[in-house]
């Protein structure tokens, strides 16, 4: 078990062998560009086997700020519960611990084991404990038996597949009494005669920080200004360079409305949606939250539209799979594992580790509700 400071550290093509299944938020890129954020020291545990190949690795933050609501524990965790380090993603609400893929079911317990261990180990050097927000149903049942608080289910995440080759192929996917929706929402759009520009996000984030701001303040966000918006979208814009993909809608030289999204692995990840409601265009949110993607993802040759949190009936009508999205928490107190951080915890191979798959029963480990 080792522990860097810098994803830098660790080879791009490592760390993508690992990440690439995981998604966008625990990939190479994103994780570096958010380095330069302050709000937050990070560290990373990696569980290397003993000729050096990377078996697993798990991002730790501790927390001096959190500007998102929806990230801070004192908003969606029980109040007895306030950890201040986050373990693998903290941005992108979708999380899991990183694995290599095809690591048998013991060996893969094992690994989680321990970068439960370093994340335990990392928070209590800062005099606190650590949790892992918005975990995938699959990420949180494997990891659920290692901790002493039952998953709490935080929200709903929404995946649209794209089956195909083209658009019409989603939308003969649907239900029989949405086609027609889907069909009409698309026609109306493109008859408005409103105009499509696509660009990267480094051509237009003042523009687009401009739409995000005004989306965040019509949320309730207040501390999302045009100036943290224009930050945030640079920042973006610089680290992950043409991967960062707008299509936007303008009305002259003004923006009227973007969706900024990311092709990662076999999915088109959407980052974030805004418009400007002074003007009117027929379907404009659907269009830049489903259309305009979709037909993206298909001409990238992406097999599914990550739609994320809120408005889930509205997904679900359009194609979209619903699953859970859950936090596990530490115990306060729970006793630290021997040994310096960055150290093993065991001190043997890995295939020495003791799995708990073994002395665990299965039934009493299930994903449960709060």
């Amino acid at each position: 078990m080792s522990t860097v400071a810098s994803v830098h550290e660790v080879p791009a093509a490592e760390w993508e062998h690992l990440a690439r299944p995981a998604g966008l938020y625990l990939s190479h890129r994103w994780l570096a560009g958010e380095e330069d954020d302050p709000t937050a020291t990070r560290a990373y545990a990696l569980v290397r086997e003993s000729d050096g190949t990377l078996l697993a690795a798990a991002p730790l933050h501790v927390v001096h700020d959190e500007p998102n609501d929806s990230y801070q524990p004192e908003t969606v965790l029980p109040p007895h519960l306030r950890p201040r380090v986050i373990a693998g993603a903290r941005r992108g609400y979708h999380n899991a611990p990183l694995t290599a893929p095809g690591l048998a079911p013991g060996r893969r317990d094992a690994c989680l084991t321990r970068l439960r261990d370093a994340a335990r180990r990392f928070a209590g050097h800062h005099g606190t404990t650590h949790w892992w927000p918005y975990l995938t149903a699959e990420a949180a049942t494997r990891l659920a038996p290692l901790y002493p608080e039952p998953a709490h289910r935080l929200e709903d995440d929404a995946l649209i597949p794209l089956p195909g080759t083209g658009v019409d192929d989603y939308v003969s996917s649907l239900p029989a009494q949405r086609r027609a929706g889907v069909r009409r929402e698309r026609r109306e759009f493109a008859a408005s005669g409103v105009e499509i520009r696509r660009q990267v996000l480094a051509d237009c984030s003042e523009d687009a920080a401009v739409l995000l701001a005004g989306h965040q303040q019509d949320h309730g966000h207040g501390r999302d200004g045009i100036d943290a918006m224009t930050g945030l979208l640079k920042r973006q814009a610089t680290a992950m360079g043409s991967e960062a993909r707008v299509v936007a809608t303008y009305d002259g030289d003004r923006m009227t409305g973007f969706c900024l999204s990311y092709h990662y692995g076999t999915r088109t990840w959407i980052r974030a949606v805004a418009f400007d409601r002074r003007h009117p265009t027929p379907h404009l949110y659907f269009n830049l939250m489903y259309y305009l993607p979709i037909e993206a993802a298909y001409a990238h040759g992406t097999t599914a539209l990550h739609a994320g949190m809120a408005a889930i009936e509205a997904k679900r009508r359009r194609g979209a799979r619903i699953s859970g999205l859950y936090a596990l928490v530490d115990r306060p107190g729970a006793p630290l594992p021997a040994g310096p951080l960055g150290q093993f915890v065991e001190g043997g191979p890995l295939g020495a580790v003791r799995v708990l798959g073994d002395v665990l029963d299965p039934q009493v480990h299930r994903v449960r509700e709060a």
